[in-house]
């Protein structure tokens, strides 16, 4: 059953952010819209992570999409919004909750304890595809899911996994009302390489690259060139040519390997929606998946360097449709020279 908050009015302060928080400039990520630094609550010493976008309509769309999208328990939280001008510029600034456990692959790469089961890939793929279902339960396409948007609130075991960065993600009020070509190149439908419409199914496309790379630790489609994108890959996106290479896939289970030819379907109307993937026993039963151990958790790790260099490639790529806010400066009131916050430090230290 998925677990909501309470429903939230989406109403951006307007008082300095400065007064609330602390802010310690270290770079938490880098999304599609900018940096997330860190953050922290002045009263409680919380950390947080911040965003700043300037405030345009796209920004505000991306904002208010997220705040209403925080109500899912596997998307990142929005704390607190700010409305602040800076360098004579109005901004957004976002308060959004810190993922100190990292992003879905380095957490794999990251393990020495045991292996990587297929049980487990379930049950992350189960986790991912309740963030789908409660955007596309509200119409919202998030057009932007790779691992670098799932990311662990914490390093422990009870670390919960979360969809973030709704830099790309848009409502849809029609069937086919999404033409903008938004995406990252790995992980992009191939509806959304042409000139056509396309809908929400583009996620499931997305979603099914990425369990493709959670079993076997390498994509399905890939540039031979070393480019993000090529014309070959694009004609093998779109006319999804994709193999289980018998090395890594021989002992994965014939429902696993359904599902993932359900979900890059490259016809929209043919392709699995959420709610059939809800409904999927390999899903709605991921506890009773095959324990078996898989081979992407020593291919992610040898091939850690290629992961690197995948995302810088992919951050290129993204370069164009990224708006850069780097002249964006917000002076820390810890390191203001006013004399009115100098004399209110001192009645501060004198109490």
């Amino acid at each position: 059953m998925q677990q909501v908050l309470p429903g939230r009015v989406f109403q951006p302060k307007s008082n300095p952010i400065t007064n609330d928080y602390r802010l310690t400039g270290t770079v938490l990520g880098l999304g599609i819209n900018g940096k997330v630094v860190e953050c922290y609550d002045r009263k409680t010493g919380n950390k947080y992570a911040l965003k700043v976008l300037r405030d345009i309509p796209k920004a505000r769309r991306e904002v208010e999409l997220h705040w209403r999208a925080s109500e899912c328990i596997h998307i990142v939280n929005i704390v607190a919004v700010y409305e602040n001008h800076y360098g004579g510029q109005k901004c957004l600034l976002i308060i959004m909750e810190c993922m100190d456990g990292g992003e879905l692959f380095n957490r794999i790469q990251e393990r020495a304890d045991h292996a990587f089961t297929e049980r487990e890939a379930a049950a992350i793929i189960s986790d991912i595809a309740k963030a789908i279902d409660f955007l596309h339960s509200r119409n919202i396409a998030h057009r932007d899911l790779k691992p670098e948007n799932l990311l662990y609130s914490d390093a422990g075991p009870n670390g919960i996994l979360k969809l973030t960065d709704f830099g790309f993600a848009k409502e849809v009020n029609s069937s086919k009302s999404l033409q903008t070509p938004c995406y990252t190149p790995y992980y992009v439908a191939p509806e959304v390489l042409g000139p056509e419409k396309y809908d929400m199914s583009c996620d499931m496309w997305s979603l099914g690259v990425i369990m493709y790379i959670l079993i076997c630790g390498y994509p399905p489609f890939y540039s031979n060139h070393g480019m993000a994108i090529s014309p070959g890959m694009k004609k093998r996106i779109r006319n999804g040519q994709y193999e289980f290479p018998s090395a890594e896939w021989r002992h994965v289970s014939k429902a696993a390997k359904d599902l993932i030819k359900g979900l890059l379907r490259t016809v929209p109307e043919e392709r699995l929606n959420i709610k059939q993937v809800m409904q999927n026993s390999w899903i709605s039963e991921n506890t009773s998946v095959p324990d078996t151990p898989l081979a992407s958790l020593q291919v992610l790790k040898d091939e850690s360097d290629m992961w690197v260099d995948v995302q810088d490639e992919m951050t290129n790529a993204l370069a164009t449709m990224r708006v850069d806010y780097e002249q964006i400066h917000i002076k820390n009131l810890d390191d203001s020279n006013n004399p009115i916050l100098k004399k209110r430090r001192m009645k501060m230290m004198k109490k």
